[in-house]
């Protein structure tokens, strides 16, 4: 049983500390195509007599057909960020990128140069530090908590957290080997494909921001999903075991929640959002029903859900459903926001962030 935080990073009255950092833009990038979960079972190469949209309330994904990939995706996504902060490219301190694809120019996973360099040099960030930091689907969420820490230390000013996740190949290698609902590499079906991108940069203390960032790794689950090339098709497969993961990540979120609200002093009510990670709609509802169970008390909404439209797009997705609710008007100014990972590995985190009038302002104009 998870009973404490590897890592925690909360505001404190520490003078050492004497900064917070806020969200000053987010931005994203969906390919223009869609493929129906309908669609996506026609081309299986066996009968699987299974309702996939039934299943993960999946109807449909975007998905490159080859006209983007990681690099162009993350890029896309920054530029869209940049122009919602108002702030220059020049002015980023530090560039971390944190897709699991680090496809460009084709299927091939480039480590060297990094993907980092490469989305710095394309955005004219030509003075900041870049580096890749990969922790599957918790990635992005990882990075926000490291340059949180950079940041409100007064290490840094501004920070760009940014992934290009194209990842739906992993789809159609699995249609090709699915037999029926109980293959491992039915949960390749729910991905999509997406850019994600956020801007953090330094503010006062006292003013809204990231009031915390945690995350521990439960080691014991790490083997419930894999993924590695298999064979001489290109790109990769993933193994899966939905049941056992999601059964885990129920278990062990309530406590590690609880947790969190313990040390900021707050009830699960003072939450006004919750975006967890998008895996299938069912999934994330039953997981509220828990929390709810083990708190006697719900947040003030219904968790977000964008998986029904956009699938699972991996380290993206909480960035791609943030954008979507400040777009949408959903969030108002002082409101508090849990972004809640859920990964392989089995990793779990959740930053609570207090968005503010200005960033809310700058998504006005869309509706």
């Amino acid at each position: 049983m998870v009973k404490h935080w590897l890592v925690t990073d909360a505001e404190c009255d520490d003078t050492r500390e004497p900064y917070r950092t806020r969200v000053a833009g987010a931005g994203r990038h969906l390919p223009v195509t869609r493929l129906t979960t309908e669609d996506l079972m026609a081309t299986t190469r066996h009968e699987t007599h299974v309702d996939l949209e039934r299943l993960t309330g999946i109807h449909e994904r975007r998905v490159s057909v080859g006209d983007e990939d990681s690099y162009t995706l993350a890029i896309s996504a920054a530029q869209d960020a940049l122009r919602r902060s108002g702030c220059a490219a020049a002015s980023i301190d530090v560039v971390i990128s944190c897709s699991i694809t680090k496809f460009r120019g084709g299927l091939t996973q480039w480590l060297e140069p990094t993907m980092s360099s490469a989305v710095a040099q394309a955005l004219g960030a030509d003075k900041a530090m870049t580096f890749d930091l990969s922790n599957a689907c918790a990635g992005m969420l990882t990075g926000v908590m490291v340059a949180n820490n950079w940041i409100r230390q007064g290490l840094i000013e501004r920070a760009l957290v940014v992934s290009g996740e194209y990842i739906s190949q992993l789809g159609q290698n699995a249609a090709k080997h699915i037999h029926n609902i109980m293959s491992k590499e039915l949960a390749s079906l729910t991905l999509g494909d997406a850019g994600a991108a956020l801007v953090l940069e330094r503010a006062p203390t006292g003013t809204a921001g990231i009031r915390l960032a945690g995350f521990t790794t439960v080691a014991d689950y790490s083997r419930l999903c894999l993924a590695y090339p298999k064979g001489s098709a290109p790109g990769a497969r993933m193994f899966t075991n939905s049941r056992a993961i999601q059964k885990a990540a129920i278990a062990d979120t309530p406590l590690l929640l609880h947790e969190v609200l313990d040390t900021l002093g707050l009830s699960i009510h003072e939450i006004d959002h919750v975006i967890t990670h998008q895996t299938s709609a069912r999934a994330i509802k039953k997981g509220m029903a828990e929390m709810e169970a083990s708190f006697g008390d719900s947040p003030r909404h219904d968790a977000v859900i964008t998986v029904d439209r956009y699938g699972n797009t991996a380290s993206t997705t909480h960035t791609v459903a943030l954008v979507e609710e400040l777009e949408a008007g959903r969030i108002k100014p002082g409101e508090t926001v849990a972004l809640i990972s859920l990964a392989s590995g089995l990793e779990i985190g959740v930053v609570l962030v207090e968005i503010d009038e200005e960033l809310v302002a700058r998504y006005g104009n869309d509706h």
